[in-house]
């Protein structure tokens, strides 16, 4: 096991090199550049832009120089320093602003992933157990029901009903009177009960998809013999389900940490616009938008390795629950 953790944290460093490469050559993909936006922006507004300031502005950005010597000087400052450049837009370190975001960003994928277990779990095992009754053609309906509406589409659902039937304007994790605060117990509560819509409405596809898996994979597991031997035995019905093919079942929950964050991400930049949520899909789009090349490539960078380092913990999670996979992986390790 050791073997295999320290080939896989070996892996990781050519693979985040991969990722700051393509991403800050994706975000040079679209014509022109964050100048070239901004200086649009001002004529659109009836201001007129001097060569002189023009190229004062590139050499201040560093625009001015091919896209190999930007990448080195980015990546060059982040190994060296800790530093992910300036953001052009907020004329701030993009370190802050990351920073600002990531935390609440991990909160509420760790909030969704844990009511999406708590809610898949239960619901996957008697759809599983009680194949094609009325509980399980209504869990499948509801499953696929999730599947088939778009999270941005329930933020405004949630939204419409919040302010026609309760009167108020729904939106934002923190309230207006925790929000120039610093954070303490109280503004931590306040998130907390603000947090439960957001983590509903973008874990219902993901809710769905972990019930439709669960109860394929148990269904395929009841079906074996050592499940029959277990019941011809005379072992009470719950202990033959949970004993052993509930566990084989349930690796695709763990197996989710790896993809959380990413799928969260892709999936909560609607449902974050919506809603009004300080997480970090706006402001990537935002980066994205302006071509704010060091705030959005630090963003992917950031989230790339959050993701490398959660499909490793999810990895060394599974061959611990699983001993087939903890069998499989020593091979790997050895070979």
């Amino acid at each position: 096991m050791r073997a295999l953790v320290i080939r896989r944290l070996l892996y990781m460093v050519p693979t985040l090199f991969a990722i700051s490469l393509v991403a800050f050559l994706v975000i040079q993909l679209p014509p022109g550049n964050y100048l070239a936006t901004y200086i649009a922006e001002l004529s659109a507004r009836g201001a007129s832009v001097e060569r002189a300031q023009i190229l004062a502005l590139e050499e201040r950005y560093g625009l001015n120089e091919p896209l190999h010597v930007q990448y080195l000087r980015w990546i060059g400052g982040i190994l060296l320093n800790g530093d992910f450049g300036m953001s052009f837009a907020y004329q701030r370190p993009v370190a802050d602003l990351i920073w600002d975001r990531i935390g609440l960003t991990v909160a509420l994928a760790l909030a969704t992933m844990l009511v999406s277990w708590v809610i898949a779990f239960p619901i996957g095992v008697y759809s599983a157990v009680r194949q094609h009754s009325v509980g399980d053609y209504a869990a499948t309906f509801v499953g696929f029901l999730g599947l088939a509406t778009p999270n941005f589409m329930l933020a405004l659902v949630f939204v419409w009903v919040s302010y026609r039937f309760f009167g108020e304007s729904a939106g934002g994790i923190v309230s207006p009177e925790f929000a120039d605060s610093a954070w303490n117990l109280g503004r931590v509560l306040d998130v907390v009960s603000n947090l439960w819509a957001p983590v509903l409405i973008i874990g219902a596809a993901g809710t769905a998809v972990l019930i439709r898996v669960l109860r394929a994979n148990l269904l395929d597991e009841l079906r074996k013999p050592y499940v029959t031997a277990a019941r011809a035995k005379g072992l009470p019905e719950w202990r033959v389900i949970l004993k052993y093919p509930v566990r084989m079942a349930i690796s695709p929950f763990i197996s989710t940490i790896g993809w959380i964050l990413p799928t969260l991400v892709g999936g909560e930049v609607m449902v974050s616009i919506v809603l009004s949520l300080d997480t970090t899909g706006p402001l990537l789009l935002e980066a994205l938008q302006s071509q704010d090349m060091y705030l959005a490539g630090s963003f992917i960078l950031v989230l790339g390795a959050l993701t490398l380092v959660g499909t490793l913990l999810s990895d060394l999670l599974l061959a611990w629950w699983d001993p087939r996979i903890r069998h499989a992986q020593t091979e790997e390790a050895s070979a």
